[in-house]
């Protein structure tokens, strides 16, 4: 799944909509926000199979990994702790789902990347 010519504006578009929407378990979640960025660069939903962790489930989307230090924007991460998954939002920080919205945090923060062609 290549990037979009226009990835750029459908993934600050999602930001944008997501920039007050509050984590909900069952409709808004980490996996849910990591799977519509996903969509936004790519414009593809990825097939993907739930398995017992995040890391496990992000590597079933076929995406190859790489250290976080090397993602850019439009890149899923993953942070340690608590383990939630994001999306790289520019050089040095990621975005994540948060209880009111989403939250920011440095790159240094997450254990994992994939690399979203």
């Amino acid at each position: 799944m290549p990037r979009q010519p226009n990835w750029p504006v459908q993934l600050a578009a999602l930001l944008a909509a997501a920039e007050a929407r509050p984590f909900d378990a069952h409709r808004w979640n980490c996996g849910r926000f990591a799977l519509a960025a996903v969509e936004a660069v790519t414009g593809c939903k990825p097939r993907i199979r739930i398995l017992p962790d995040l890391e496990a489930t992000a590597d079933r989307a076929g995406f190859p990994r790489l250290p976080p230090a090397f993602a850019r924007p439009g890149d899923v991460v993953l942070a340690g702790d608590p383990p939630r998954l994001g999306v790289v939002v520019d050089g040095g920080r990621a975005a994540f789902v948060g209880p009111r919205g989403l939250i920011r945090t440095p790159l240094t923060t997450c254990t994992t990347a994939w690399r979203i062609r």
